[in-house]
């Protein structure tokens, strides 16, 4: 079996007032995901505003209860940050039952 999990994380940066600061600030985060959990990331929306991201987070495993600890750990990790405030975080899970 397979599961496919995705997250969606809006978030906001604080005093940022350049896209080029905007990504300064984001690459990191970006590269700290892929490094520490092993999943497909990459900014997903809001890429034209200097102040916002939307991070799009997926991961692929034959357990689901291993995918959503994954994108949970994600979340937390993006949570945690001091430079940006999310949002939101919207989960999806697809797995074999879903045609």
């Amino acid at each position: 079996m397979l599961y496919v999990g995705a997250v969606e994380l809006d978030v906001l940066f604080g005093d940022v007032h350049s896209l080029k600061q905007k990504r300064s600030l984001l690459r990191p985060v970006i590269g700290e995901l892929r490094r520490r959990f092993e999943v497909a990331v990459a900014e997903a929306g809001h890429a034209d505003l200097h102040r916002r991201s939307l991070i799009g987070v997926a991961a692929v495993a034959a357990d689901a209860r291993h995918v959503r600890d994954v994108l949970q750990a994600c979340e937390r990790l993006v949570s945690g940050r001091p430079e940006l405030e999310l949002l939101a975080a919207r989960h999806r899970l697809l797995g074999p039952e879903d045609d």
